[in-house]
């Protein structure tokens, strides 16, 4: 089973660490018989109207749990996990919901109305309805992002991945066959669709973030030359990467 956990607003602009990172370092705290399958940040809105860090994106780490009682426990751990990490001056918020949640199309709605429109943390209370949502300190805003980056992570069509299995432990070029291997389905979207074949090489550029589509890690590339490709995206900085970032 499947268990969404939702972080958003841990940071501050001059902290050493972003809330992509805080959700990544949640695999250390997982309970016995957990694991982490990935960390999705979702962009949302950027409004003059939402304070926000640097990009007003929050993250969602998916944990694969082998049945629903170890709920409480990921939910305690992720509280304690923030307690222990975010930064004071921010306004930290927790939404934790499994994938058998009856109101998961609730969430799922309200994570879309967030890349759309300015929202309030009523109407994220009304969303989760009985879902845990919590804040943690500063003006507890963070329960916003937190609900819509699980609403989003489960809608499962947006997204890209921070954290996947050793994602940052790939070279700069690498195989179709090991992307593949290791669960990043290769696309291209060229205007020909070619198909990459597993022996073909992609060039990350030093920064392999797959995208969420379809619930899965999909890594979109564009051909290069014979039988090589590359990737959309390369790494902007972030303030020099604050040290911090994802």
């Amino acid at each position: 089973m499947r268990i969404y956990t939702g972080f958003d607003d841990t940071d501050t602009t001059d902290s050493d660490r972003g809330t992509g990172k805080l959700a990544r370092w949640m695999e250390r705290e997982l309970p016995e018989g957990c694991r982490l399958w990935g960390v999705v940040r979702q962009q949302l809105l950027v409004d003059r109207a939402i304070p926000y860090t640097s990009h007003n994106s929050a993250a969602c780490a998916i944990v694969e749990s082998p049945d629903g009682f170890l709920l409480e426990a990921v939910i305690e751990r992720a509280i304690n996990h923030i307690r222990r990490h975010f930064i004071p001056g921010s306004d930290p918020g927790l939404c934790v919901a499994s994938e058998e949640s009856p109101v998961l199309p609730e969430l799922m709605s309200f994570g879309r109305l967030c890349t759309e429109k300015v929202v309030t943390q009523q109407d994220a209370v009304r969303a989760v309805d009985g879902v845990h949502l919590s804040g943690h300190g500063g003006t507890n805003d963070g329960i916003i992002g937190a609900a819509a980056a699980v609403g989003l992570t489960a809608y499962g069509w947006g997204g890209r991945f921070v954290e996947f299995g050793r994602l940052r432990d790939f070279p700069e070029v690498v195989t179709v066959f090991e992307l593949e291997k290791a669960g990043i389905a290769v696309v291209s979207v060229d205007r020909d669709a070619g198909l990459p074949v597993l022996g073909d090489v992609v060039d990350t550029k030093g920064w392999l973030r797959p995208r969420l589509w379809g619930g899965k890690a999909v890594l979109p590339v564009t051909r290069k030359g014979e039988k090589a490709w590359e990737t959309l995206e390369e790494r902007k900085s972030r303030m020099k990467d604050k040290k911090g970032g994802e």
